[in-house]
C-alpha cells in the first residue's frame, strides 16, 4: 500500500535540499509537483518544478474543486491537485508533498492517513544565517521570512514526526528512516512528536 508524505518547513530549513537527495536515493517515490501562481525563477523548468499556471486558471481549479490543498504564500497561491495525488496512489507509488502547514491541515483533513514530518532549524540564529547565506532576498525579505517562520514554527504540534536540521546528513538519514520505515511496515518512534518534545525540549522552548 503506498503512502502519502507530507514534508513542511521554515523556509530556510532545507526541506528542498533534503527532499532532493531523498529523490537520488529512494526507489518508488515520487514528489507531487504543485501548481503556482507565482513567475518561475531562472532554471525552473513548467511541469518539473511547479506547473506554473495564471491567476485566473488557478482560481477556476478552486472553484472546480481540483486541489486537495492549497494556500497563498507571499502574494501567490500554491496548490496540489488531487488528481495526480490519486493517480501515484492507485499505482502504488509513494508521494513526498512538500507544501507549508496551512496546506498539510487541509490534506490531513481530506487524507487522514497521511503521514507528517515537520522540518526545524537548531536555532533562530542558524536559520537566520541560513537565510542569509542563500543570497536570494535583501533584509527586509529576510526579515519578514523570519517572522513567518517563527509563525509556522508554532504550529510543530500538528504534524506525526519532527526532524531538527542541525547536520544535513543526519536529518537526511532520519528523513529516509521514516519513509524507509513505513515502506517496512515499522512506525519509527524516536523521531516521533511527542519523544522529539523530550529530546529537545530547550530547543522548542526557544524557537516557538
Amino acid at each position: 500500500m503506498a503512502n502519502l508524505f507530507i514534508i513542511a518547513a521554515p523556509s530556510g530549513c532545507g526541506k528542498t535540499s533534503l527532499v532532493k537527495a531523498l529523490m537520488e536515493r529512494s526507489k518508488n517515490l515520487s514528489v507531487s509537483v504543485s501548481y503556482t501562481t507565482r513567475k518561475a525563477r531562472k532554471g525552473e523548468v513548467n511541469g518539473e518544478n511547479y506547473h506554473f499556471v495564471s491567476k485566473a486558471t488557478f482560481v477556476q481549479m478552486i472553484t472546480n474543486n481540483d486541489f486537495v490543498e492549497y494556500a497563498e504564500v507571499f502574494g501567490n497561491m500554491y496548490g496540489t491537485a488531487r488528481s495526480s495525488i490519486n493517480e501515484k496512489l492507485n499505482a502504488n507509488i509513494d508521494i513526498i508533498l512538500e507544501i507549508d502547514w496551512q496546506g498539510a491541515r487541509q490534506v490531513r483533513k481530506n487524507m487522514p492517513d497521511t503521514v507528517s514530518i515537520f522540518i526545524l532549524p537548531p536555532s533562530k540564529d542558524a536559520l537566520l544565517e541560513r537565510l542569509k547565506n542563500r543570497g536570494q532576498d535583501d533584509d527586509e525579505i529576510i526579515s519578514k521570512r523570519m517572522e513567518n517562520a517563527e509563525r509556522e514554527m508554532s504550529h510543530y504540534e500538528e504534524f506525526d514526526y519532527i526532524i531538527i536540521n542541525e547536520q544535513f546528513d543526519s536529518a537526511l538519514i532520519d528523513l529516509m528512516n521514516i519513509i524507509d520505515d513505513f515502506g517496512n511496515n515499522i512506525k519509527n518512534t524516536e523521531l516521533l512528536l511527542e519523544n522529539q518534545l523530550i529530546s529537545h525540549r530547550y530547543l522548542f522552548k526557544e524557537l516557538i
